[in-house]
C-alpha cells in the first residue's frame, strides 16, 4: 500500500491539509499525519485544531509521498524545522513523491530541491521559488514533484497526486464518486 507523509506545523492552511488527508485516504494510500510540534494537536491559520497521528520527533517508518500544505504561518514553521528541510531533501533524492500546495513550494525552495524544476504556488509568492521555472498552471507536475496554486486547488492537487501514484482509473473513480466530474 502507498504510505503518505502530510505535515501540520502551526498556521496550516485548513482546506489544503484536509482536503489532502481526505482524498488520498478515498483513493486507497495510507496516511500519517505528522505535527512538527512537541503536541499532536495543532491548530490551523482559521482556527481549526487537528490532532495529527503522529509528531515528528517520534515519526519512524518509511513513506511514498510526503505533502505539505500551505498557509504563511504553517509554512514559517516548516521552513524554520531543519528536520523538516532534511526530511524533504531526503525523500526527493530517495525518489519519493514530494508535493506541496500554495506557499508550501517555499519549503521546498527553502530544502533547496525546485533548481530546475517546473513549480507553481500561491500567486506573488513565485519570487521566493528559487532556482525553479515559475508556472501559472493550477497543477504542475515535474517529475516526482506536485506543487499547486492555493485553497481553490486543493481538491486538483489531491486528484493529481492519486492520478500520478494510483492511476487514471482511481482519478476518475474518485471523481465520480465526488461529482467532481460534474464541474
Amino acid at each position: 500500500m502507498t504510505t503518505a507523509l502530510i505535515l501540520f506545523a502551526e498556521g496550516f492552511e485548513e482546506i489544503e491539509a484536509v482536503t489532502q488527508v481526505d482524498i488520498l485516504r478515498r483513493g486507497g494510500m495510507d496516511v500519517t499525519t505528522v505535527s512538527i510540534h512537541p503536541d499532536k494537536l495543532v491548530e490551523g491559520a482559521h482556527g481549526l485544531k487537528v490532532e495529527a497521528d503522529e509528531t515528528l520527533d517520534t515519526l519512524t517508518g518509511e513513506f511514498d509521498l510526503l505533502v505539505v500544505p500551505g498557509g504563511m504561518g504553517g509554512v514559517n514553521n516548516l521552513r524554520a524545522s531543519a528536520i523538516v528541510l532534511e526530511l524533504v531533501r531526503e525523500m526527493y533524492q530517495g525518489g519519493k513523491w514530494v508535493t506541496a500546495i500554495c506557499a508550501g513550494p517555499l519549503v521546498l525552495a527553502a530544502a533547496g530541491i525546485l533548481k530546475g524544476k517546473t513549480a507553481t504556488c500561491y500567486p506573488t509568492l513565485e519570487v521566493e521559488l528559487e532556482g525553479a521555472s515559475h508556472s501559472e498552471e493550477l497543477v504542475v507536475t515535474d517529475g516526482k514533484l506536485i506543487t499547486s496554486r492555493g485553497p481553490a486547488t486543493a481538491m486538483l492537487f489531491a486528484l493529481q497526486i492519486v492520478e500520478e501514484i494510483m492511476g487514471s482509473d482511481k482519478r476518475r473513480e474518485l471523481e465520480e464518486d465526488l461529482l467532481f466530474h460534474l464541474l
